[in-house]
């Protein structure tokens, strides 16, 4: 029984093992020239609204949601800490105070998507976090909506890296499970 027991968890530190390898190897990088009807940018880390407001203004999307955003933050201060113009924000970009964490963006994301009809939409997040963040957003949307994914380039610690796939799969299983 004891050599069973030692069996089945080598065999699971190996599936773990490889998929963390495959999980590392197939971080996605940036998106191309793909229009969407909206792109969403989860805050949290460097580089990530800038992506975002390019996307716009290039044409690339109608409508920015930047999610998770301090309830204490205003558009116009956003704005100027960004150096766009407020008649971006005005016209193009919303922000979204109700998520906390990558779950609630999802939650919030979907709300949103729903009422501006959008069935297409560029998820812009690190790269690092795209596979969890996207995870999310497709339970939530469903297959009704296409997830592009545009990674932002970013520097991880390997234990912050391993920490990520922890929570990936949790999330994956939690989903498999219905809970």
């Amino acid at each position: 029984m004891m050599r069973l027991v030692v069996r089945l968890l080598g065999v699971a530190v190996l599936a773990l093992t490889f998929g963390f390898v495959i999980f590392v190897l197939a971080l996605p990088g940036p998106a191309g020239d793909e229009k969407t009807d909206a792109v969403v940018v989860l805050t949290g880390g460097a580089g990530r609204i800038a992506r975002g407001l390019e996307q716009v203004q290039t044409g690339r999307a109608k409508r920015l949601l930047i999610s998770g955003v301090d309830r204490t933050v205003r558009p116009v201060e956003l704005a100027v800490a960004v150096g766009q113009p407020e008649a971006l924000f005005d016209c193009c970009v919303d922000l979204g105070f109700g998520a906390v964490d990558t779950r609630s963006n999802g939650e919030e994301t979907a709300a949103w998507m729903r009422r501006h009809g959008y069935k297409s939409l560029r998820l812009v997040t690190s790269a690092w976090h795209m596979p969890r963040a996207r995870l999310e957003l497709s339970a939530r949307l469903g297959r009704e909506v296409r997830i592009v994914p545009d990674a932002v380039p970013s520097e991880r610690a390997p234990s912050a890296m391993i920490e990520e796939y922890a929570k990936y799969v949790l999330r994956l299983a939690a989903l498999g499970l219905g809970i």
